[in-house]
């Protein structure tokens, strides 16, 4: 059974920062790219980052761009774990956060949730002004 777990959410003053983490199971991480999005209140879940399997390229929603860094352990442990670096927090990146798992068989654009087949629970991030 596959499980993506996330944490590190929490409350946060603006310009803070905080580190979510995404432990996997149940499925080889190595053949996985991993995803992270977001939902705020009264919107539609937005694209964050993804980062590739294989090489570990990134690739980053224009808004969190310079300030987000998505990181992956690729099996160097056993955790098998996706990381979410946020720095410089502003009040409009509070949302739920999800991770997810993209087969990279399937190929599919990254930044689009139908590219990805598991999802996590999410965890809140509320950052205060």
């Amino acid at each position: 059974q596959v499980q993506l777990v996330e944490s590190g959410g929490g409350l946060v003053q603006a310009r803070n920062s905080l580190r979510l983490s995404c432990t996997t199971s149940g499925l080889t991480f190595s053949s996985y790219a991993m995803g992270w999005f977001r939902q705020a209140p009264g919107k539609e879940r937005e694209f964050v980052a993804y980062i590739s399997s294989s090489d570990s390229s990134t690739y980053y929603a224009g808004s969190v761009k310079g300030r987000f860094i998505i990181s992956r352990d690729n099996g160097k442990n056993t955790e098998n774990t996706v990381y979410l670096q946020m720095n410089s927090l502003k009040p409009e990146d509070t949302a739920v956060y999800y991770c997810a798992a993209a087969n990279i068989r399937r190929n599919g654009v990254l930044y689009r949730e139908v590219a990805y087949d598991y999802w996590g629970q999410g965890t809140q991030v509320t950052v205060s002004s």
